[in-house]
């Protein structure tokens, strides 16, 4: 764990002020796109080591999109440090209004073991961007990449500007947190432990960013083009064996059509990954036992109509489709987070409802129509962090879009811009001449109501 002392040399570097130029934010981004770069085989290896991940998904998923959110930075990072200049109203009048963003302090990012390098440092780059001292804590369940990201970070940062803990999370952070008061605490994982993150930052009115799970619902309505439906669910859905946040947890079929998105389903999984998915070398496998055997009991009372296959040793799970199961089941009160999807028939809008209901605020809602307009008018029903109208996740990978969740799927939002933001305190500025100073602004007031209408509207 990080000693107190060391984290008190990071509020001693960030209050001598050389995090907030624009020069030096520039620079630290530079350096770590260069050192990213130039680590892009030791990247490969490592998550091939803890999730088995091929070179292509890690581009896709991972390293891919941090260097892309580098490059977003820099390219309107000047910009968005620039004052905003916002409207003055009457009465402050010959005053100028703006707003500035200011960075936040000394930070800490908790990153999750399913993305373990791109979600701990797209947060990063987001602080660094923003002007922070960072504290970063990734997940001990993913050490090769953490290693990594780990000789990168320490190669390139004094520790008093990026201090990198490493740990048990049940014990670090907590320590951390009773020990020092953070000014802002971005957490990614799973609903439970964002809880627990939530209420330690309570104690000290510590702002945060939690990026949480949920069951992400896909609803196929009944004019969806079912082949296409079937390969954009089941990319996403089976990319990492299934553990991503943004993964479709369930779908969501018209009975009449439910036979047709079955088959599709199951020739889009042989499409991807072969009759035998144990032997393809871009298939994922599950982070750990404690994780394999919590997806094995989803098996539990419900009807496999492919995959199912499952080897512990190697951690191997197939991609499975799911009927039959029980609306009570585990699998339909907890975020799956793995290569099992379950398809349920409805047969009318309020069974949609209700299902979706039971698990209400999913941080990804997906509809899949040929008609935009009733796509939408789905949009508008079902609350979500975020959504897709004929596609699933990929909206994740768009560094233009916000991502975030709301209720139980976190709160607060990054990627781009909004990274800049996230980490950033807005803060207002009104800037009022001496030449201009009449005796109505002070006391006495009386006989001024009138004009104070007025000027106040």
């Amino acid at each position: 764990m990080a000693t107190v002392d060391l984290l008190q040399d990071c509020r001693l570097f960030f209050k001598k002020g050389e995090t907030q130029s624009f020069d030096f934010r520039k620079e630290q981004l530079l350096k770590l796109k260069t050192a990213i770069k130039a680590h892009e085989q030791a990247i490969y290896t490592a998550l091939y080591d803890d999730l088995k991940k091929s070179p292509e998904e890690c581009w896709v998923t991972e390293n891919g999109l941090v260097l892309s959110e580098i490059d977003h930075m820099l390219d309107h990072l000047k910009e968005w440090m620039r004052p905003e200049r916002r409207t003055t109203n009457l009465v402050n009048l010959p005053s100028r209004s703006y707003v500035i963003r200011e960075p936040m302090g000394v930070v800490l990012v908790i990153g999750p073991w399913n993305y373990p390098f791109q979600l701990m440092m797209k947060p990063i780059i987001g602080a660094i961007a923003a002007g922070n001292c960072i504290v970063a804590k990734p997940s001990e369940f993913a050490p090769a990449t953490a290693a990594v990201i780990r000789k990168i970070l320490e190669a390139l940062f004094p520790k008093n500007f990026v201090c990198w803990v490493e740990g048990d999370g049940a014990t670090v952070i907590p320590e951390m947190m009773k020990a020092f008061v953070f000014d802002l605490v971005f957490f990614t994982g799973s609903t439970t432990v964002g809880k627990q993150i939530y209420k330690m930052a309570a104690e000290q009115l510590t702002p945060v960013i939690l990026e949480l799970g949920g069951k992400s619902p896909c609803l196929v309505l009944d004019d969806a083009n079912m082949r296409v439906t079937a390969r954009r669910i089941a990319v996403t859905k089976f990319s990492n064996a299934g553990q991503m946040c943004v993964a479709p947890d369930y779908v969501l079929v018209p009975e009449s059509k439910k036979q047709v998105l079955v088959d599709e389903l199951k020739k889009a999984i042989k499409d991807f990954y072969g009759a035998d998915a144990s032997n393809n070398e871009g298939y994922c496998r599950i982070i750990n036992t404690k994780q394999f055997d919590r997806l094995i009991r989803y098996l539990d009372g419900a009807t496999i109509l492919t995959g199912g296959e499952h080897n512990r040793e190697k951690l191997f799970i197939a991609p499975t489709l799911l009927d039959n199961v029980d609306s009570n089941a585990a699998i339909m009160k907890e975020e799956i987070f793995g290569p099992l999807l379950p398809l349920i028939s409805y047969s009318d809008d309020s069974d949609i409802l209700k299902i979706i209901e039971a698990n209400k605020n999913p941080l990804a809602f997906y509809v899949f129509s040929s008609d935009t307009k009733k796509a939408e008018q789905w949009l508008a029903k079902v609350p979500s962090g975020g959504a897709c109208i004929n596609n699933a996740s990929w909206h994740f990978a768009n560094d233009h879009l916000p991502v975030g969740g709301r209720g139980n799927s976190g709160m607060g939002r990054y990627h781009g811009k909004e990274s800049f933001d996230a980490f950033s305190h807005t803060k207002s500025v009104m800037r009022t001449p001496t030449w201009f100073d009449p005796a109505l602004k002070y006391p006495p007031f009386k006989g001024k109501l009138n004009l104070f209408k007025w000027f106040i509207r």
